[in-house]
């Protein structure tokens, strides 16, 4: 038998297939999707069966036979292996890594992966009772009959074999037994208590539930507290009540903990949860739950909709305007597109929530693309929090760089009614640079010529692009001068003069303090429980947590991303501020917000203060139509990136003129020009903007230049459709 495996070589972005021979002893297992392992070249390494009894149109004496096969049954099943054809299609990108990006590590075409199936091995008595007291009546060794007693009351964990017990064995009494041991166990704390909807929530409920078999996206905007999940659980329980299964995906792992405990404490041990944090083991664990059918819900970020369940009746994606949903490296692939296709493929719904849609989800609902259901009110009769917006360039003449006079106060006043606080700072770090102020000389990275962040907890500085550090020097490299000084504000900063003002209980949450296995959890758990009063962080913090004892909520600044380079700016910082004001007012008292900016006349700063998206939706896309942006028009982001600089305007420039002359006249190329992140790494980043309604003519072309670059080792050519950041 002849087969033909993909397999994933050093050749760039390509895809490779090659023709082996299966000894007839291995042939009866053979199955489109398993792994083998195969030589190639003077190593050994595996790939994916694509096709089985091929016909060979060249010498069969050459043809070299599989070392052995990796799977009893397929890591592909059949709607993996068409979903990875129309990604690879539709993305530009190598069917392999589309195939390798839907499995764990355990289960992707890699040789020498020792992840393992994990077993606690037990002793199991096989004998009676009374055959065991017989034993022991004549037994001479206290350490068997220490054994023997223990064994009566039940079966004994074991780490290792003694002499006793293998003397115990051997005279038939016991035996030893293996239970697989999951790796991942939820630990956090869930008070969850299941509530009965409203009228308004059951409405929204009753016309997805009423969509089953049905491949149709809806759009669920609903104002922040409102009880999605709650809805979300409702539909999830009636799909279980039909014997089929759940994708429930978040945005972020800060979300995950939560979301768990409450599916955990409603549904039982029939959720599985899948995310970046669990270690390549717990992954695989939680992977063969799925397969093995033991779950019925999968929970996770944005991989999870890649689940190998066959029979899903419900996709639900919450905070869907959310950029962690689109991968940002090979395959550049959106979870919500893989969502709708995987909706055709069950003929299933595919539910999309959010307080502060994306703007192409609400255009897409407005034409009728996707069915749009609406959430007004709050659950529980809460009220949406009032909102303070304070001019900080007053504050400044007054001497409070970091925290206005109202928002201390209200600190204070917080802390004084034990009530909880959350302050939102979205730059992690101690501060932004280090600068010399004699000669103004800046601290950066050599790899990236981008300014190092300092953290003074650990005195180093940072580069957070290629996480390179250095420790701070003294003098300026420059002018030798000592009057080095730190300006900027991040969340290092913040918690500092906290500490100074306030004799309060302080926890951070970022990047710097959630780096270890499960911090996430234990800071939300802590918090939840109120063993803190203030929580500060970065926008992890912003999106679908709930803790009741919130009620104030301060932006320390709200500006920081507002001047970015990318034509999302505005919505993203709208997002934001709607997001992370949701946080307060979720329990018995009213909630505040205060947001802190030298912008307060911004329209996405005024309208997020109103709580009114469809007013910022309006004017947003007034903007994007004038300036031809998404939704108004599809986007593709063609990266061209080298070591070396001159050679990257070059080919910049010929890709950008082999584009005007092969694409329809109506479609804008913009570009070449440097990336607004240039250099990072010792790489450098130019870019060219396409964007078009309608080109027959333009996937070719990409095609085209993709083809062109492949097997070129200097410079590398990524496309990416309908990027998030530009």
């Amino acid at each position: 038998m002849y087969i033909e495996v993909l397999t994933q070589t050093i050749l760039k972005k390509e895809d490779q297939t090659f023709t082996y021979f299966v000894p007839d002893n291995l042939a009866s297992k053979i199955k489109i999707g398993v792994r083998v392992k195969i030589p190639f070249g003077k190593t050994i390494i595996e790939g994916f069966v694509m096709k089985i009894n091929i016909t060979p149109d060249f010498d069969k004496n050459k043809i070299k036979e599989i070392i052995g096969i990796t799977d009893e049954e397929p890591v592909l099943n059949e709607e993996m292996l068409l979903l990875g054809k129309n990604m690879s299609d539709k993305l530009l990108c190598s069917l392999v890594s589309c195939y390798q990006a839907m499995l764990p590590k355990a289960l992707k075409a890699e040789v020498n992966t020792s992840i393992k199936i994990k077993y606690d091995k037990y002793l199991k008595r096989i004998k009676s009772i009374e055959e065991i007291d017989n034993y022991i009546e004549n037994c001479k060794y206290d350490s068997q009959i220490e054994l023997l007693c223990k064994l009566k009351e039940g079966d004994i964990p074991i780490s290792k074999v003694t002499s006793s017990i293998k003397t115990i064995i051997k005279n038939g009494l016991a035996e030893i037994n293996y239970e697989e041991n999951k790796r991942y166990k939820y630990m956090g704390i869930s008070n969850y208590k299941k509530v009965k909807l409203t009228l308004e929530q059951e409405k929204v409920a009753n016309t997805i539930i009423s969509s089953f078999n049905i491949p149709k996206t809806f759009l669920l905007y609903g104002v922040t507290g409102s009880g999605k999940t709650e809805v979300y659980m409702n539909i999830i329980e009636e799909t279980l009540k039909l014997n089929k299964e759940a994708i429930m995906l978040v945005p972020e792992i800060s979300l995950t903990p939560q979301i768990v405990g409450k599916f955990i404490s409603r549904f039982g041990n029939v959720v599985a949860v899948l995310h970046s944090k669990l270690s390549d083991a717990e992954r695989y664990d939680e992977y063969r739950k799925i397969t093995d059918g033991e779950v019925k819900i999968v929970i996770g970020t944005r991989s999870a909709i890649f689940v190998p369940f066959t029979n899903i009746g419900v996709i639900i994606i919450d905070e869907e305007h959310t950029s962690s949903y689109k991968q940002e490296n090979n395959p550049r692939y959106n979870a919500k597109d893989i969502a709708i296709w995987r909706s055709k493929y069950h003929n299933c719904p595919v539910v999309m929530g959010s307080a502060t849609p994306s703007l192409e989800s609400f255009a897409r609902a407005g034409n009728n693309v996707y069915e749009l259901l609406t959430l007004t009110k709050r659950a529980q009769n809460m009220t949406l929090p009032v909102v303070n917006v304070v001019d900080m360039k007053e504050e400044v003449k007054k001497g409070n760089f970091i925290l206005s006079e109202i928002l201390k106060k209200k600190i204070k006043e917080k802390l004084d009614k034990k009530e909880q606080i959350i302050l939102l700072l979205n730059r992690r770090g101690y501060s932004s640079i280090i600068s010399c102020r004699d000669c103004g000389n800046t601290e950066k990275c050599p790899k990236c010529d981008i300014a190092y962040t300092y953290h003074k907890s650990s005195n180093t500085l940072k580069c957070h692009y290629c996480s390179s550090s250095k420790m701070p020097n003294t003098k300026c490299s420059i002018c030798g001068s000592t009057n080095i000084k730190d300006y900027g504000l991040g969340t290092e900063k913040l918690e500092e003069e906290l500490f100074k003002l306030y004799d309060a209980r302080i926890v951070r949450m970022d990047v710097d303090t959630t780096s270890k296995k499960g911090q996430h959890q234990k800071i939300i758990d802590d918090f939840g429980e109120h063993k803190y009063d203030i929580l500060i962080g970065t926008q992890m913090i912003a999106k679908g947590l709930d803790f009741p004892s919130v009620t104030l909520v301060g932006v320390v600044s709200a500006d920081s991303s507002l001047t970015a380079p990318d034509y999302r700016a505005s919505e993203n910082i709208f997002q934001l501020l709607s997001q992370v004001s949701g946080r307060a007012g979720r329990g018995e008292n009213k909630g505040e917000v205060i947001i802190q900016t030298f912008n307060p006349s911004h329209y996405s700063i005024a309208l997020a203060k109103e709580h009114n998206y469809l007013k910022f939706y309006r004017e947003e896309m007034k903007i994007r139509k004038l300036l031809k942006y998404s939704p108004y028009y599809y986007m593709v982001l063609v990266k061209i990136t080298t070591k070396d600089y001159d050679l990257g305007f070059k080919e910049a420039d010929k890709v950008s003129n082999y584009l005007k002359n092969n694409v329809n006249i109506e479609t804008i190329i913009l570009g070449p020009s440097m990336a607004s992140m240039f250099k990072v790494n010792n790489i450098y980043h130019y870019q060219i903007i396409v964007k078009y309604r309608k080109d027959d003519k333009l996937k070719e072309a990409l095609k085209f230049v993709n083809n062109v670059y492949k097997q070129n080792s200097k410079v590398n050519i990524e496309i990416d459709f309908d990027p998030i950041r530009i």
